[in-house]
């Protein structure tokens, strides 16, 4: 047993659509009962892949004591299944950048004597989806050369605060007093080029990941945060990816918990830095 990142289902929320199943080559993931069920933890990398296709948002990642991945035990199920399954898979490592499982994994075929078919040219194509479409590859350089925008130089930071990482804030710092606050998912101030004047000006900053941070610890922080201070409102900005949607229900269950009358706001950036209404 280690301590490492592994998908964690909501079972009151998951409907048993099945749509996450499909999505996890490894094949981790089992309907039993009809609800969405983690059958092993050897099968489950933690890397979601399921997270951007269940429609509910039942399922996040969290870290906890599990089974070590076992690549090799992967294969072995996954080569049953035929070679579409087997090029999902290696382009879900390769997406991910996880060498190490990526070797094993061509490694096993090569022994059993199995074609690895992203040895083709067309196989695998750069920027292809793997199913997670947080970490899909888009280059829209060409886009912005033909209608760029007119960007200031010199413009003023509007960070009132430091530090902003969720797990780093204390939930008693004096800047939390009569604060608007605005949460962020951390791709958003890289994507939004307006996002200090636009969005972050007199706010007091919050930013976290809600795919590749504990989730459970982000509820703790933002609950105490507005359990202990005079919160004005709350803005959450994330990505259009559905893996950025996770904070959503945190923060407002936050809310509710509190039993205070906060003004809430969603907003919704698209990964060309658009503001989707």
């Amino acid at each position: 047993m280690m301590k490492r990142k592994i998908i964690k289902i909501d079972e009151d929320k998951c409907n048993g659509c099945g749509q996450c199943i499909p999505n996890c080559p490894e094949g981790a993931l089992q309907i039993i009962d009809k609800k969405a069920r983690l059958v092993s933890d050897l099968f489950c990398d933690g890397l979601g892949a399921c997270i951007g296709y269940c429609p509910q948002g039942a399922i996040t990642v969290e870290e906890r004591e599990a089974e070590t991945y076992d690549e090799k035990k992967v294969m072995a199920n996954i080569v049953r299944q035929g070679e579409n399954t087997i090029k999902a898979h290696l382009i879900h490592l390769k997406d991910h950048n996880e060498q190490k499982y990526l070797k094993q994994a061509i490694d096993f075929l090569k022994a059993k004597d199995i074609p690895n078919p992203l040895d083709s040219d067309s196989a695998y194509e750069a920027g292809k989806p793997c199913g997670c479409q947080g970490s899909k590859i888009v280059d829209f350089r060409k886009d912005k050369t033909e209608n760029k925008k007119q960007v200031s130089s010199g413009l003023p930071s509007q960070l009132g605060q430091w530090p902003v990482q969720i797990r780093l804030v204390s939930a008693l710092a004096p800047y939390f007093e009569d604060a608007e606050l605005l949460i962020t998912a951390d791709c958003v101030p890289f994507a939004y080029a307006d996002f200090h004047e636009q969005l972050l000006k007199g706010k007091i900053l919050l930013v976290g990941c809600p795919k590749l941070d504990v989730l459970e610890l982000y509820r703790e922080k933002i609950n105490q945060i507005i359990a202990n201070n005079s919160i004005k409102s709350v803005t959450y900005a994330h990505m259009e990816v559905p893996c950025c949607f996770g904070l959503i229900d945190v923060i407002k269950q936050a809310i509710s918990v509190s039993g205070k009358k906060i003004p809430f706001e969603e907003i919704n950036i698209s990964i060309k830095g658009e503001r989707i209404k």
